[in-house]
């Protein structure tokens, strides 16, 4: 009888630390990463210096070791009974330049984007 007893109460200690949701518990929206606006996508222009980049998007999420020339920005919220909301922009830079960019976070109506820049991908009229 204590066996059971025992084996019940390691069980319901293991299924308290279980990442059940339990209704009416409110949880924090946690936002990771670097922010990334439409304001700040408009200031971005290619030829811009690495620390004129750094000065508008704030410190890369990732500078990556094996492609130097490769930031990485990546911003996630998570709200509760919402979908994950992730934004992205990755600049590629030649030297000191900015050559490129890319991002899934639409620049303003007052700019237009560059034809060197990319954003997410879209169907096609041809298609």
């Amino acid at each position: 009888m204590y066996r059971r007893f025992a084996t019940a109460c390691l069980l319901l200690t293991l299924a308290a630390c279980s990442s059940l949701e339990f209704p009416g518990v409110y949880r924090l929206p946690i936002d990771q990463g670097n922010i990334i606006t439409s304001e700040m996508i408009d200031q971005l222009e290619i030829g811009m210096s690495r620390s004129q980049v750094e000065y508008i998007m704030g410190t890369p999420m990732v500078r990556d070791t094996f492609s130097p020339n490769r930031w990485d920005y990546i911003y996630t919220l998570n709200k509760p009974g919402k979908p994950k909301e992730r934004h992205q922009l990755t600049a590629y830079f030649e030297g000191d330049a900015l050559v490129n960019f890319t991002t899934n976070v639409k620049a303003s109506e007052a700019k237009p984007v560059p034809a060197s820049t990319s954003a997410e991908p879209t169907a096609s009229a041809d298609k």
